[in-house]
């Protein structure tokens, strides 16, 4: 499977789209790197762009990226709100699939050793990819910034990893390395007071603020038997974050780094940083992404706040992604527009969902044409989701059924099932029709010598197993899905008791139909021993499907009397 990492780097200039755009230029100049994100800050100066690909172009792509950066960029005239030290201030690597963070932090070490040898630039490793932990964290690296790097670059122990000791004064220097997502979020604020926003930040990170005799701000500070500073701990782990003024935006924000969004999720940070700021009498009035963020972030993010009012999490995925964006107000500074704030939502390939994608008019029409695909197994699927859409339709009325508000989380459970089923059998959608394609295009491969005869029957033979699976997937879930249904006819709203019905005739159709692909495709499969297997599996599961459906019509039929 294709290895993929993503790249971060954050450049020193925020306000000169002509300097922006010729980096960023770099970045796509490389074939087979996709560069996702530009995101500039003109009060930061800074600019955080986010590319993908396979490790050896990526690392590619970062090095013309930090040398054009080093050609455009002076630092020695550069000013900004955000902590920099360099042109290309920090270049981080972060395994995205089927790559290990040792074999990232590998690709982030050969990077900085060549920004260092071929472009003379002191080069610091950091995270997993600085083998000594005494200068792996970023802000220690940093530490005096571009203003102080002329000294401390001169002490043995801050001498680069790679390239001169010698701080560039046009260029400055460079930390390169290996770490996990990260989420840069930052906090608006109803204040310009960045002593108040830092007071803030100190409540929430996980570094806290320093332990002092008397006045918090400017009592004695308190040391421990070492003679080091005690501190107070934030209320937030895995949490980065300083108050700074936005002279753009005319506020104060807390800037935050979540360095471990599975310890502390944005919408966790968010509700502790205005609970920290209405205690000081400040009030938080939205909040600002700074570059991308992963689709669960937001998914769990729209949960949390629905579930707070005491409504059906199981909603639509768009809902979901809504609700987020409303609910931590990541619009009040710009649009905020999923499709290009998302990851998965960049990396999505529209061949996937050719026809998901499509009107009701469209689909049908697509498939009266003389085309022979869609055919009957992207209908079994699309059916399926019909019937696992109507019972999470009845399953979200019934969470909101007046005089039911204690069954809210109850009936919420059963509508994200429901949403589960829904959204696993839409992509099987375009699946059908992708294996059906893979089927005629094994077919057209050549067959003049034995090697193409051979690589052809192959061929043919891996595009009908996928054939096979992808309507024994519709059938199991389509199945599955009939236990909501089930429960929405005996518990459910009884309203809407004739639409769990109709779904349940929609889920057996789905099987059914399904099965008859799974059959006709199993028919030219060699591998006897599975065909046999699935085709067994296959008969029982239409067989529970019809008793499921006639047990759900005999609830039905009889509350409708």
């Amino acid at each position: 499977m294709t290895k993929l990492i993503e790249c971060v780097p954050n450049f020193s200039e925020g306000r000169d789209p002509g300097i922006i755009k010729q980096i960023t230029d770099e970045v796509e100049s490389v074939e087979g790197v996709r560069l996702l994100n530009v995101d500039p800050g003109k009060a930061t100066n800074r600019t955080v762009v986010t590319f993908v690909g396979e490790p050896e172009k990526v690392i590619e792509a970062a090095f013309l990226a930090i040398k054009k950066a080093g050609e455009l960029i002076d630092m020695s005239k550069h000013t900004g709100e955000h902590p920099r030290m360099g042109a290309t201030d920090v270049c981080p690597l972060i395994p995205i699939s089927n790559i290990s963070m040792e074999e990232t932090a590998e690709y982030a070490t050969r990077l900085a050793e060549r920004v260092g040898k071929e472009l003379k630039i002191p080069a610091y490793l950091y995270e997993y990819a600085q083998p000594d932990k005494s200068r792996s964290n970023l802000s220690i690296i940093r530490a005096g910034e571009y203003e102080g790097f002329f000294k401390k670059i001169k002490q043995p122990e801050w001498k680069p990893d790679f390239g001169p000791a010698e701080f560039d004064a046009r260029r400055g220097a460079t930390v390169i390395g290996a770490r996990d997502f990260l989420i840069a979020y930052n906090v608006n604020l109803n204040t310009t007071s960045v002593r108040r926003a830092n007071s803030i930040a100190f409540d929430v990170r996980e570094a806290g603020r320093v332990m002092r005799e008397g006045d918090p701000v400017n009592g004695k500070i308190i040391n421990d038997e070492n003679g080091k500073p005690r501190t107070i701990p934030g209320s937030l782990k895995a949490v980065k974050a300083i108050g700074w003024y936005i002279e753009e935006y005319g506020i104060a924000q807390i800037s935050m780094n979540l360095t471990n969004i599975e310890v502390t999720p944005v919408h966790k940070a968010f509700d502790e940083v205005c609970n920290k700021a209405n205690a000081r009498g400040i009030r938080v009035t939205g909040s600002e992404l700074v570059g991308l963020i992963p689709l669960k972030s937001m998914l769990d993010a729209g949960k949390y706040f629905l579930a707070k009012q005491q409504r059906s999490t199981g909603v639509s995925e768009k809902e979901l992604v809504r609700i987020a964006i409303k609910s931590m107000g990541l619009d009040e500074l710009g649009p905020f527009k999923p499709e290009e704030r998302i990851i998965e939502y960049l990396l999505r390939d529209k061949a996937d969902s050719t026809l998901v994608d499509m009107s009701l008019t469209g689909f049908a029409d697509e498939t009266a044409s003389e085309s022979p695909a869609p055919g009957g197994g992207s209908i079994s699927a699309y059916v399926g989701v019909l019937g696992a859409s109507l019972a999470t339709m009845v399953a979200n009325l019934s969470s909101h059924k007046k005089g039911w508000d204690n069954r809210w989380e109850e009936f919420s459970e059963w509508a994200e099932q429901g949403q589960h089923y829904k959204n696993e059998l839409t992509k099987l959608v375009d699946k059908d029709t992708i294996a059906f394609n893979r089927i005629m295009e094994a077919f057209n491969l050549p067959k003049g010598s034995d090697e193409e005869k051979a690589a052809r029957t192959e061929a043919i033979q891996t595009a009908t197993r996928y054939a096979i699976e992808v309507p024994f997937n519709v059938m199991k879930l389509a199945y599955q899905s009939m236990e909501v249904i089930k429960a929405m006819a005996e518990t459910g709203n009884p309203n809407s008791v004739t639409d769990a019905g109709v779904a349940a005739l929609c889920a057996r159709t789905a099987v059914l139909g399904a099965f008859m692909n799974v059959r006709i495709n199993a028919s030219g499969y060699k591998d006897k021993a599975y065909t046999d297997k699935v085709l067994a599996e296959g008969n029982a599961l239409q067989q529970m499907a019809m008793d499921r459906e006639a047990e759900i019509l005999e609830i039905v039929n009889g509350k409708i009397g």
